[in-house]
């Protein structure tokens, strides 16, 4: 039972790791990551926070997936609803607990912002570690290449370009100007599944360890 608990809480621990690093990102103020833009956008337009327009977004994204799939459409995808909830009261919580976090320098803000990226790569890497669930944006780009049978990479790049244009727009719409998308999401787009990936490969050797009956396999 511990065992089959094992890769679970890994995963919700790297969910938890994802949303301090969103909430670094969003705190540096150069911008968010592309996944949480839009949020983030009607965030500073709407009295809801940045959590919950995430859950909001996630659940259209979930929905989004539904028509996509049909009948691939499976009860497992159903696992995001919880994992969407969860995340988004996660970055309403590192919101709070990063909230010394107020750069005033550019040097400081794009240092934040830095460290933030490292921090969602690591989180990233260990939901990709568990391998239990995915988060709705990465399951919506997954059911795109079920059905479409794109190249996963491309149409990841894609989304993200699509969610920063679109958020772009939702601000000109609701506030006049450009506020929430700025270099900073673009450096989190480029250097955030770069982390992960390099992760991936330098901690290799951790699998066998946590999940040693896959090395016997």
């Amino acid at each position: 039972m511990q065992e089959k608990l094992k890769p679970y809480l890994i995963f919700f621990i790297g969910l938890f790791i994802n949303s301090l690093g969103v909430a670094m990102i969003t705190k540096a103020n150069l911008g968010t990551s592309p996944i949480s833009s839009i949020p983030y956008v009607l965030s500073l337009n709407f009295s809801f926070t940045l959590g919950e327009f995430t859950i909001y977004f996630s659940l259209l994204l979930i929905l989004l997936q539904l028509f996509i799939l049909r009948k691939n459409f499976k009860l497992e995808h159903f696992l995001q609803i919880p994992i969407s909830i969860a995340f988004g009261y996660f970055i309403d919580l590192s919101m709070i607990l990063l909230n010394f976090v107020t750069p005033i320098s550019y040097l400081s803000k794009f240092f934040y912002l830095l460290i933030g990226c490292a921090i969602l790569g690591f989180g990233v890497y260990a939901e990709v570690f568990a391998n239990v669930a995915m988060l709705p944006g990465e399951s919506f780009v997954r059911a795109v290449v079920f059905v479409w049978h794109t190249e996963f990479g491309v149409t990841k790049i894609i989304f993200d370009v699509s969610m920063t244009i679109l958020a772009g727009l939702l601000s000109f719409i609701f506030a006049g100007q450009l506020l929430g998308v700025r270099e900073g999401t673009i450096i989190a787009a480029l250097f955030v599944g770069f982390i992960a990936r390099l992760l991936g490969h330098w901690l290799a050797f951790l699998d066998p360890i946590f999940f040693p009956k896959y090395k016997s396999e």
